[in-house]
């Protein structure tokens, strides 16, 4: 008995306006918020399928939900973003089935509904966002006091969980790339860079009236990241290599330097 083909979702993110970035870009607004249930031709299609003549030559959308941030337009990256389930119609492809088989492109869509936008941060993505919203800000000013105490150790600490990590957990550079390889198997390659930025400027409105010095933003900025990213692997790593993303071991107290004699 032949097996009936699962049904595609295509997704389409937008700021929380419902308008498609690169259209707005581009002077031709289109506001999917407006249009649900609707058929919507592009406003200004391209004469040559698949080639980009601008930044907004076509309704561009993606059926891995991981990747819907990515090529969007909206910059910097920002939370909350809206994502919208569409139907393409009429004559549909993209620049390369080998090299993009998630996304496709077309000049005419049909607004489904919108949709829980949390998936778009990966299938743990509440998760995710809770760790940003609500960890990180209160951890970021001590990660950067730490750093500021006594900044020759905690370099030298850093050096170490970077390069070799612990006796309970792997190294943070090894985590890390394990972390995007595993995003990218998982299509949430553009789910992870959001999360990072949104960590990164979570820890520069937290530490936004603080004196803290470049390079201790700059070891916050990891331990948030390492933080967040862990959050958005939780059910696929063990201990090992989550603790290792998080830095585990660098948030127990380092000696005073010694004063001067």
């Amino acid at each position: 008995m032949a097996r009936t083909p699962k049904p595609v979702t295509w997704y389409i993110a937008t700021p929380a306006d419902g308008i498609i970035e690169k259209s707005r870009r581009a002077g031709t607004p289109v506001n999917l918020a407006e249009s649900v249930g609707q058929v919507i031709d592009h406003p200004q299609p391209c004469a040559n399928l698949w080639f980009d003549e601008s930044e907004f030559s076509y309704f561009r959308m993606v059926k891995r939900v991981g990747e819907a941030l990515e090529d969007t337009g909206i910059c910097p990256g920002t939370w909350p973003v809206r994502l919208w389930i569409v139907e393409p119609l009429g004559v549909t492809g993209n620049w390369s089935q080998r090299h993009y088989p998630y996304r496709l492109l077309s000049h005419q869509i049909r607004v489904i509904e919108e949709t829980d936008a949390h998936p778009a941060l990966g299938a743990a993505g509440r998760d995710v966002l809770n760790v940003i919203q609500q960890e990180i800000p209160e951890r970021a000013a001590r990660w950067a006091a730490d750093w500021d105490a006594n900044p020759e150790a905690m370099r030298d600490r850093t050096w170490d969980w970077e390069q070799s990590g612990g006796r309970t957990c792997g190294s943070g550079r090894w985590a890390d790339s394990l972390a995007m390889a595993v995003s990218g198997n998982h299509r949430e390659e553009a789910a992870q860079t959001w999360i990072e930025h949104l960590a990164r400027s979570t820890v520069d409105q937290a530490l936004a009236d603080t004196d803290a010095s470049r390079m201790a933003r700059c070891y916050a900025y990891s331990r948030a990241t390492g933080h967040a990213v862990a959050a958005q692997h939780r059910n696929r790593f063990d201990p090992y290599v989550l603790d290792a993303l998080r830095g585990v071991g660098l948030d127990t107290p380092t000696p005073a330097p010694a004063a001067a004699t």
